[in-house]
């Protein structure tokens, strides 16, 4: 697996994480000769599922930031690429699950690995990657590390919970769905940046900023999802535009064009996300309600708020390429919206 990270629509003009890839390109060349040989399994529909999903591309930001937050302390060990195969298994395994959960039909632009083989399969498959993500966690011997990433583990699945409880709910609020991104999506973020500080034996104040850094990263990573399925393309997303709305997610466009409307507009959006068959019109409206109260918009501001907060955080780490990378992370993540 040749490829380290996917860009899609990116043009020249366009904030782009090369700078990033090329750092870490040697360390991410082992990431993935673990990944495949991780995968792999007497059993023949584990790797042949684990491996539609792993070869479908992906920027690989996760396990990126891992191996970036320890190489920027200079480390020279082999810990970093292990714990970055461990946390790109986690995140192959929540999708895993989320395509099951969300009764998804397509990711990164292919038919969802549930649509191939079974919902039962997929779940199974997601928990034996969770099985080889915490193995590599404990050969690389820091029961730090193995703390932190175990216990991201345990706060995705309080958010994807909490997701189930929000979905459909039209009273969900803005502070009630950061609290369902920020365990979702942002907490595996942050634990893939402090674990590099961490095996490289750095201060607390350098985890913390790392942490803070990836946790920042992440919320803006998620929001600016939330508004490209609404303001984007297909391309962009890897999937359906639309599909949070056909699927009655509640994200914060959605939040915001509610508490925004009028009574006809709300009572639009309970029978849209409540209901079983949505049209495409349907979608259509929600779009241009979007736009007649500033949903995208505003969401898209939350982001560079939150992209914001990440680049200071970077302030209080060690200045040089990998700050300037990382850095530059940040802006590609919001440049997908701009």
């Amino acid at each position: 697996m040749a490829v380290v990270a996917s860009l899609p629509n990116q043009t020249p003009e366009q904030p782009g994480i090369q700078s990033l890839v090329d750092l870490v390109s040697a360390g991410m060349e082992d990431v993935n000769q673990i990944i495949l040989a991780k995968a792999g399994s007497n059993v023949d529909l584990i790797p042949e599922i684990a491996r539609h999903l792993i070869s479908s591309g992906g920027k690989r930001l996760r396990p990126m930031l891992t191996l970036a937050c320890a190489q920027m302390f200079g480390y020279q060990g082999a810990g970093h690429v292990m714990l970055a195969a461990s946390v790109e298994f986690m995140h192959t395994a929540t999708l895993l699950h989320d395509d099951v959960v969300d009764e998804s039909d397509m990711r990164r632009g292919k038919l969802a690995a549930r649509k191939l083989w079974g919902n039962q399969a997929s779940v199974l498959v997601g928990d034996y990657l969770l099985g080889q993500a915490f193995k590599m966690m404990v050969d690389v011997g820091s029961l730090e590390a193995l703390r932190i990433l175990s216990e991201a583990s345990a706060v995705i699945a309080e958010g994807e919970v909490l997701q189930l409880g929000a979905a459909k709910n039209i009273q969900t609020t803005e502070a009630e769905y950061l609290r369902v991104i920020e365990a979702k999506t942002a907490a595996l973020f942050a634990a893939a940046a402090e674990v590099g500080p961490v095996v490289a034996g750095q201060s607390d104040a350098m985890k913390a900023a790392a942490r803070s850094y990836g946790m920042e990263l992440g919320l803006a990573f998620q929001l600016v999802d939330d508004a490209l399925d609404y303001g984007g393309t297909s391309a962009d997303l890897g999937k359906e535009v639309g599909d949070d709305f056909r699927e009655g997610k509640i994200t914060l466009p959605v939040v915001f064009a509610i508490e925004r409307g009028n009574e006809q507009e709300r009572a639009f959006w309970k029978r849209c996300l409540e209901g079983e068959d949505v049209s495409d019109s349907d979608l259509e409206e929600a779009i241009a309600l979007m736009k007649k109260h500033g949903a995208i918009a505003d969401t898209v501001e939350r982001a560079k708020h939150y992209g914001a907060n990440a680049v200071k955080a970077l302030e209080q780490l060690p200045s040089g390429a990998h700050q300037d990378a990382l850095a530059e992370a940040v802006a590609f993540c919001i440049s997908r919206v701009s």
